[in-house]
């Protein structure tokens, strides 16, 4: 029995489909997650045998290539993003006429999924392009799971998009992100101000539960300090927003939000800075190949079918 069998019931998909329409119109992606991008980036030695290509998974928002590609200069990226406006913003400019003529500023790959967000998260089969399945040897997915409708579904989702012998390497938050933000509420008499993390071990459970093999998590708690509750504030709204059904329906008065600040001067240091920590969760897995029925059958995906018949395409072409 899945742990999850569907989205967490404090995830409210709507907010999850706004919350998408805002990553498009941010100037870029939040600092954090290029910060926790530039770390995970460092777990990519971890990884046997180099890719020659990668998929990278909400690209515009996890804001990973550079980091990824000065680890793998040479890998071809694909970029999967899940609306139309994060597509636009992933697309890259061309290279000027003169370079493409001198081959000396290749075209970037792009191959690119839009689909409707109220989709995102339900473990519909990933496609790009003709409508054919991803199939990489490296899914990264930076700070997307804890931004989904529904995590257990999108695991599955990147087992499906992986070839056999295929690497997962992802991050998330977990529960001890704002703690301080939830006591300040609690505090107050308020009702959180987030929906709730996965936690790292459920993670894990449901990595194995998706098909990965030898699951691998860990943590690290990440604290940035602000000099005002107002720009503490104007740096949370660009990394995401309430996507819990338990928000409030409306808008906050400006006497909640005076309240909200002065609460949080109140909890600002000796040197007047206010802190909040961020638990960042990362975990890697693999895909291994189906384990044959007890019949001596062996039950294969078709995407894997695939993948597998267009790399052997690939090598007979080379």
């Amino acid at each position: 029995m899945p742990l999850l069998p569907g989205p967490p019931p404090e995830i409210d998909p709507a907010a999850v489909e706004r919350l998408l329409g805002r990553m498009a119109r941010l100037p870029s992606s939040p600092w954090l997650h290029q910060e926790v991008a530039r770390r995970m980036a460092e777990r990519l030695p971890l990884i046997r045998q180099t890719p020659d290509e990668w998929v990278d998974w909400w690209a515009f928002w996890g804001g990973g290539a550079e980091a990824v590609q000065q680890v793998l200069p040479g890998a071809v990226r694909r970029v999967v993003e899940p609306t139309p406006g994060l597509v636009q913003r992933s697309r890259p400019a061309d290279p000027p006429w003169w370079a493409l003529a001198r081959r000396r500023a290749p075209r970037p790959v792009i191959e690119l999924v839009p689909e409707p967000p109220a989709a995102i998260g339900t473990g519909s089969p990933a496609g790009v392009g003709n409508g054919s399945p991803v199939a990489t040897r490296l899914l990264w997915a930076n700070m997307v799971l804890h931004a989904t409708a529904d995590p257990a579904a999108m695991l599955r989702r990147w087992h499906r998009s992986i070839e056999v012998g295929g690497f997962l390497l992802f991050s998330t938050l977990g529960p001890s992100t704002l703690q301080e933000l939830r006591s300040l509420f609690q505090a107050e008499g308020w009702p959180s101000p987030h929906a709730a993390f996965v936690d790292m071990h459920d993670l894990g459970d449901l990595l194995v539960e998706a098909g990965f093999a030898d699951p691998v998590m860990d943590q690290e708690l990440i604290r940035l300090t602000w000099s005002s509750p107002q720009a503490l504030l104007a740096e949370l709204r660009s990394m995401g927003h309430h996507l819990g059904r338990h928000r409030f329906a409306g808008l906050r008065t400006p006497r909640w939000m005076a309240r909200l600040q002065a609460a949080l001067a109140r909890r600002a240091d000796a040197q007047g800075r206010i802190g909040l920590s961020f638990e960042v969760v990362y975990g890697h897995a693999f895909k291994v190949a189906p384990k044959p029925a007890r019949d001596g059958s062996t039950e294969v995906p078709l995407d894997d079918l695939r993948a597998e018949l267009r790399r052997r395409k690939s090598t007979s072409s080379d």
